[in-house]
């Protein structure tokens, strides 16, 4: 089978295009064929150095969808040819899902809902269930997402016109929320309206607070951020009494500063957020959830829905690390097989 390697970190340099056996599932893994790898900032930081190679060889990309073609022993409730979904398929493990044929543990991945695409369901590991997490943090908020969910709840995504603020949008919406989002350029304000965002600030002009505060005058119930430090100011001057700050990234700097007595004064919770370490009870929530939310057609991606396509070929794959790392806006595809 073909697939793409690196034995150490670094550039896009270090991918090397190989071939390599079939690996086989071992007890509580199966085997996947992938169809489609999806590309998130993970990948690419953790090619480059940002964690360590742990192995003498490794596959990149933690999402991707395809179809189960092996299954090892001790697995329940997964056969061969059930369409599924990957999530975290490289982490701790040196095969992602670059490649024709990955193995996985069992709990990392989930069934893809008949009637949708491959390409939303390699979209939706990374950035969806980072996106269920941060919506299901709130003290007084639901742990589980659903319609109705979040009746009667204001929830500002910070970046929305990003692959996981995207994610918060479609599925905030979904569950009941209002949504308003930040964005950075016209470009952005008409992506994150095709999300389903029901009020879009361009945060480059004006006071981004008193716009928000207008159309949230109690404050905003829990904000999605991509930029703790440099949104600080910001989300402490819409944010609700018992109001949630999910963080999910250190866009803008990596040292947050908050001025103590306003930030007690609101009992605000400030939930930190990294999708690897929050435990198998949260992500097993989630893939239920987010299922639920693309078979009712809540996450499609695209651009008519807000999250333009870019596609490359397996070969390609340095080239779609480079256009994540570039910043490019929308999502990377890369197409493995046919379905």
């Amino acid at each position: 089978m073909k697939a793409i390697v690196y034995s150490s970190t670094g550039s896009t340099d270090v991918l090397e295009l190989v071939e390599r056996d079939i690996p086989q599932p071992g007890p509580g893994e199966v085997r996947v064929r992938i169809v489609v790898s999806g590309v998130n900032p993970t990948d690419w930081k953790s090619r480059s150095g940002g964690q360590p190679l742990g192995f003498d060889e490794v596959v990149p990309n933690q999402d991707g969808a395809g179809i189960i073609d092996a299954v090892g022993p001790g697995v329940d409730g997964l056969t061969v040819g059930d369409r599924v979904w990957t999530l975290l398929a490289a982490w701790q493990r040196p095969s992602g899902t670059a490649q024709e044929f990955t193995v996985v543990p069992a709990e990392r991945v989930a069934p893809l809902p008949d009637g949708v695409s491959f390409d939303v369901g390699a979209s939706l590991g990374v950035p969806a269930v980072t996106a269920h997490r941060a919506l299901t943090t709130s003290e007084h908020g639901p742990s589980r997402l659903h319609p109705g969910a979040l009746d009667g709840t204001t929830v500002l995504v910070q970046g929305g016109a990003g692959a996981v603020g995207h994610a918060a949008i479609q599925l905030a919406r979904w569950a009941g929320a209002t949504v308003i989002t930040t964005v950075s350029s016209d470009e952005k304000a008409a992506l994150a309206t095709a999300a389903g965002a029901h009020h879009v600030v361009d945060y480059t002009v004006g006071d981004a607070a008193e716009r928000i505060r207008a159309i949230a005058p109690s404050g905003v119930d829990i904000i999605v951020e991509v930029a703790p430090a440099a949104n600080a100011e910001l989300d402490l001057a819409v944010i609700a009494q018992r109001g949630t700050i999910a963080v999910y990234a250190d866009n803008g700097g990596g040292e947050l500063v908050l001025p103590v007595r306003q930030t007690f004064s609101l009992n605000v919770r400030y939930q930190f957020l990294l999708l690897y370490t929050v435990g198998q009870a949260a992500l097993d929530a989630a893939k239920l959830d987010v299922a639920a939310a693309a078979e009712a057609g809540a996450l499609e991606v695209g651009a008519a829905t807000g999250l333009p396509l870019h596609r490359f070929a397996l070969e390609q794959t340095a080239d779609a690390h480079a256009a994540v790392e570039s910043g490019i806006t929308g999502k990377v595809l890369i197409d493995i097989a046919p379905a």
